[in-house]
């Protein structure tokens, strides 16, 4: 008997998929070519507007960690914040996609853009402030337990807080790779001078290369060595 494929969800598209996944709206998102002024404002628009799902979906993991951790479940929110982990490193890997965008086709198309910049990109500022969120989250929790942070180094590597607090050390290197790679892509099509010209938005990306959400963990790492300087605000 032969299967009836007919498209039973309410909405646009040919298929069920097409409807669930609202394909026709997506693919209506980026700029058409009767609106192009260069053909690579596609490439560019693809790997920014991928970007901003991928961080959509690591700020709603780090809220969701976070909230676990609030209740008690440090096992739950370490494996919500490995997925918002692997999210960041496929924005990462993404940006290789710019290796194939000369700087002067991204010159071509700056007027297209008008005075945008990835500074100013909504799913950041959630992962932002979800990320501090969860330090909060964490701090309270071994409040909570009457744990120092301190004492963190000494805790059997298969307990949940544990590895938590290793997660939490992975998020924040993989956050910094995105930015070192940022930088790297700033530098090599954007026109941008190099850190420390004046002027340059290099500069300010250098200068988060070296932040970290949750310092205190990393400083454990430092030991006897003493203490770190004050990272730049993210």
């Amino acid at each position: 008997m032969k299967r009836d494929h007919s498209p039973v969800l309410p909405g646009d598209g040919d298929t069920d998929y097409a409807r669930y996944m609202r394909v026709d709206e997506l693919l209506d998102l980026q700029r058409g070519p009767d609106q192009v002024i260069c053909r690579d404002e596609l490439l560019f628009q693809v790997v920014h507007q991928s970007t901003e799902l991928w961080l959509k979906l690591a700020a709603s993991e780090l809220r969701e960690a976070a909230a676990r951790l609030d209740a008690g479940e440090p096992g739950a929110a370490e494996l919500l914040l490995t997925r918002a982990t692997l999210g960041v490193r496929l924005v990462t890997d993404q940006l290789e996609m710019f290796r194939h965008l000369s700087p002067a086709d991204f010159q071509a198309m700056q007027p297209a853009l008008g005075n945008g910049s990835g500074a100013e990109s909504p799913g950041w500022r959630q992962v932002q402030a979800a990320s501090r969120r969860l330090g909060r989250a964490f701090a309270d929790h071994l409040a909570a337990l009457g744990v120092d942070v301190s004492a963190l180094p000494g805790t059997d590597a298969a307990d949940p807080l544990h590895r938590l607090a290793e997660a939490m050390v992975e998020w924040d290197e993989r956050v910094s790779s995105w930015r070192v790679r940022h930088y790297q892509v700033a530098l090599r099509i954007g026109g941008h001078g190099p850190a420390g010209t004046p002027g340059s938005p290099a500069t300010m990306l250098a200068r988060l290369i070296d932040h970290r959400f949750f310092p205190e963990l990393w400083q454990l790492r430092v030991g006897a060595a003493g203490p770190t300087p004050a990272a730049p605000r993210a």
